[in-house]
């Protein structure tokens, strides 16, 4: 082992996030439903009430892999529902000791949610700023993710949303691991890929499994998009992953071979969408003995913002950024691997960036730890780039984007570097998408299912739209099999308030129930209510009446079991064309004179009569 009489320390200098945080947070534990029970909520900057819009955010799944202790531990088994999220709307919460214990939403989500061990989810206030119009008043910032809540900044705009002021979520995501006690070993690369924290082994990054075997804590092996801790002697922790993955750490000290360092997170980009994000992975960290090694960095947290458009005003500029963190901090031990950057989502009409304010879009992974010595030791590995989506083209006047991934530390103090540990893999650039929406391009203020002469009126009213193509209406008798009974165009974007309503003129008999979903120009679909109507026909009530041509009725029983005879005004009997569908009877006038006609049901010797008008 070696050991230093000497040290020389850089001074630690770490991207702190220093805005105003304007969301709730509430964690979810359990999900009934459209009711929501809640663990630890964090209402100091926002609350959940009645009426406001939500963020369902899954954070964190049970996705791991293999477990073995080997290369592979740690790697991606199903995606499961890690990432996915939706909006919807609190309609009712309780609470207890004035803090919400649940919420029920007006609508169950369309999407799957798992709470067990090792997954958390999350709600999130969809924050709305403006009447219509915004202008920032001060820079804002997420709460930083705690393994629980956090991470997240979440906008709604309905008109111009200006940029006066950063907004940022840096440094909010997933957690970097801190570093071992101080012990070490000979060099144990391409082994002990995962084991229990202790002195000769650094702890791996968060990531998108939530850890809770204490087995995996430590070790080389990346778990996810976490990042490896570096393992004995001085190996440099992996960078976190993302949109690409993290680089791996350096090797050790003498130069181990095979290499000591922590292995990159995993890139998630396969999984990638504007329907499914993620916070950028936390870096592993270095190892050490002279507790000289450095912390993992800190992954970058997530942005949603939807605005009919998006503009600027500033004295010099305006950034969007969810960076993760760079270890700035030279130790004689493994340096701590980059934390990876998050995700930004933008739904919006416009750009109309001022020349004078330009717009920086930042999705930059951090940069691995260095190592202050002559003989090479474990830099720690680059964190990899995020994602930045946008609805519309990448915008370009006035505007940066930028998706970089994040530099390898050097293994040694030599200017030049003579060693380096891995950068991030894949090209900078590559996480940016254009051209996509999801879940935040529309948002339903009201809505109603109303019975009416024998008719049922389905009724909502949006406040925003973003590329929204039309409605569907869609019937059902048990709220499971659905079809489609109408349509109605939708708005493509707008960002005022509009009404819309469809009749369904022949519902079906007793509880039937209605859902509304609204279909994006690209063809992605969302639910956006379901609603039920009760008895909208009695028994034997005949619709519509007067007719020119069929009219309808409904029985409890099976038509099939009815008997029906039809006179015209005359006592003469005719022969109406009769058809039976389920539950429904259609009885078809076509090729009769117009008049008045009686029509008798024999329902098992109860005789009723009902009269009818057919128009010419």
């Amino acid at each position: 082992m070696k050991n230093f009489a000497t040290i020389f320390l850089l001074a630690i200098i770490p991207i702190m996030s220093n805005g105003q945080v304007i969301n709730g947070y509430a964690e979810v534990t359990a999900i009934a439903g459209a009711t929501l029970t809640l663990g630890t909520v964090d209402e100091s900057s926002d609350s959940f009430e009645d009426g406001e819009w939500v963020v369902l955010m899954q954070m964190q799944d049970d996705v791991i892999g293999t477990t073995a202790n080997n290369s592979s531990f740690g790697s991606l088994g199903s995606i499961q529902e890690a990432g996915v999220y939706e909006i919807r709307q609190i309609q009712s919460h309780t609470e207890s000791g004035g803090v919400p214990a649940s919420v029920t939403l007006e609508n169950a989500p369309t999407n799957s949610y798992n709470t067990g061990a090792n997954e958390s989810v999350q709600i999130i206030t969809f924050r709305e700023l403006g009447l219509p119009d915004y202008t920032t008043t001060a820079p804002i910032s997420a709460l930083a993710w705690d393994g629980t809540i956090g991470g997240v900044v979440a906008i709604f705009c309905p008109g111009t949303f200006t940029i006066a002021h950063d907004i940022d979520a840096d440094l909010d995501g997933f957690r970097g691991a801190g570093p071992n006690a101080g012990g070490s070993a000979g060099c144990s690369g391409a082994s002990n890929y995962r084991v229990v924290t202790q002195a000769n082994f650094a702890d791996k990054g968060e990531s998108i499994y939530k850890a809770t075997n204490t087995s995996y804590a430590a070790g080389m092996g990346r778990i996810l998009n976490g990042g490896g801790g570096g393992n004995s002697h001085n190996g440099g922790g992996g960078g976190g992953g993302n949109y690409t993955a993290g680089g791996d750490g350096g090797p050790g000290w003498p130069t181990c071979t095979p290499s000591a360092g922590g292995l990159g997170g995993l890139s998630l980009q396969t999984n990638i969408s504007v329907n499914r994000i993620f916070m950028g992975g936390g870096g592993g960290a270095g190892e050490g003995n002279n507790n000289l090694a450095t912390d993992g960095g800190d992954g970058g947290g997530i942005i949603l913002i939807k605005a009919n458009e998006i503009a600027t005003s500033c004295a010099s500029s305006a950034t969007l950024s969810v960076n993760g963190e760079s270890i700035s901090f030279a130790g004689n031990d493994g340096g701590g691997g980059g934390g990876a950057a998050g995700t930004i989502v933008i739904e919006t009409n416009n750009f109309s960036v001022s020349p004078g304010c330009p717009l920086t879009i930042e999705a930059n992974g951090g940069n691995g730890g260095d190592v202050n010595s002559g003989a090479t030791h474990g830099g720690g590995g680059g964190g990899a780039q995020g994602a930045v989506i946008f609805s519309t083209a990448t915008p370009t006047t006035n505007v940066t984007v930028t998706t970089n991934n994040g530099s390898g530390g050097c293994n040694n103090n030599t200017v030049p570097c003579t060693s380096v540990a891995g950068d991030a893999s894949g090209s900078d650039g590559d996480g940016i998408i254009s051209l996509t929406t999801g879940p935040l391009p529309i948002q339903l203020v009201d809505h109603e299912v109303v019975c009416n002469e024998g008719r049922v009126e389905i009724k909502w009213v949006t406040k925003s739209e973003l590329q929204s193509d039309y409605f569907k209406i869609e019937r059902s008798r048990d709220n499971n099999s659905w079809v489609e009974v109408g349509r109605v165009d939708a708005a493509g974007n707008s960002s005022v308030k509009l009404d819309y309503s469809f009749i369904d003129e022949v519902p079906l008999p007793r509880r039937t129930y209605y859902r509304l979903v609204e279909v994006d120009l690209d063809g992605n679909e969302s639910v956006e209510f379901v609603e039920y109507a009760t008895l909208c026909v009695d028994d034997l009530i005949l619709f519509p009446n007067p007719t020119e041509k069929e009219v309808y009725t409904r029985l409890e029983e099976s038509p099939n079991l009815v008997e029906v005879q039809v006179f015209n005004s005359l006592g003469q009997k005719v022969q109406p064309q009769i058809r039976v569908d389920v539950d429904v009877m259609t009885i078809d006038f076509d090729g009769l004179q117009a008049g008045t006609y009686n029509i008798q049901f024999n329902r098992a010797g109860k005789i009723e009569n009902h009269r009818l008008v057919l128009l010419p």
